[in-house]
């Protein structure tokens, strides 16, 4: 999932926190030398002809590292087969990504959301919303027959990002009575929305926002729709911006 790996790659303090690492002394001192420039080793992997296969990530990206069956040499990079398979992307994908992008999902799930579908629809996706993104529109529009039918839950992320009045009118839908009609009402209308920004926003409301725009900034988003959501093979995958109908049916699954 080339799209995503700059942005799984900024869950790896979390991650690394709760995986165990292997520690420096089970390293042999050619992976250390690695290690010491800022490489972070996160797992072994088998190879072929003896070498020994390295989960490693640095700058913000995975890394495959190869120790010779001497113990004294390192290569570094992905390993092709005969046929030109990539031997280094399965083991990079389930080391160094797939953990990263499973505490991606589990922040957003944390994170401050609205509800806009079956709480049982068997497929969830979450985006980052701004109550005056015309996009964000078009997207909740173009989601309607999946939600509608029960298939499809989004969760709405809210932030307020693109006009003055963008933090005033988030935080009025999620201190709504009942924000999922709230937004409901809201979207639907479209430009003819009577949605008004809160004045004074309560502490706990702002409290959300700030947390909700925290966790944009650190997945390196600056605009919405950013939409997330796990495909055929529960990878997390994200679309910036209202996908095209075919990419539309990869995010939903079908009608």
């Amino acid at each position: 999932m080339p799209r995503l790996r700059h942005l799984l790659t900024l869950a790896v303090a979390a991650t690394l926190s709760q995986a165990p690492l292997l520690h420096a002394e089970e390293l042999p001192a050619a992976i250390k030398k690695i290690e010491a420039k800022g490489a972070k080793i996160v797992g072994t992997f088998e190879a072929p002809d003896g070498l020994r296969g390295y989960a490693a990530q640095y700058q913000n990206r995975g890394m495959a590292l190869y120790l010779t069956p001497d113990g004294q040499h390192v290569l570094l990079g992905n390993l092709y087969d005969a046929d030109g398979k990539d031997l280094s992307a399965e083991p990079l994908q389930k080391l160094v990504y797939a953990p990263m992008a499973k505490a991606i999902w589990g922040k957003m799930e944390a994170s401050n959301w609205i509800a806009d579908g079956s709480k049982d629809a068997p497929r969830t996706v979450y985006l980052f919303s701004d109550p005056n993104c015309p996009y964000c529109n078009m997207f909740w529009e173009q989601a309607r027959p999946w939600v509608k039918a029960g298939k499809v839950q989004l969760r709405h992320i809210m932030v307020g990002i693109i006009r003055e009045d963008s933090p005033g009118k988030s935080a009025a839908l999620l201190a709504a009575k009942d924000p999922e009609q709230a937004l409901e009402t809201h979207e639907k209308a479209g430009k003819g929305s009577a949605l008004k920004p809160l004045k004074n926003i309560p502490p706990a409301i702002q409290a959300k926002l700030d947390a909700n725009l925290q966790l944009m900034e650190e997945l390196e988003l600056s605009a919405t729709p950013a939409i997330f959501y796990l495909d055929d093979k529960g990878e997390l995958q994200q679309q910036q911006g209202a996908p095209s109908p075919d990419k539309l049916v990869k995010i939903l699954g079908q009608k």
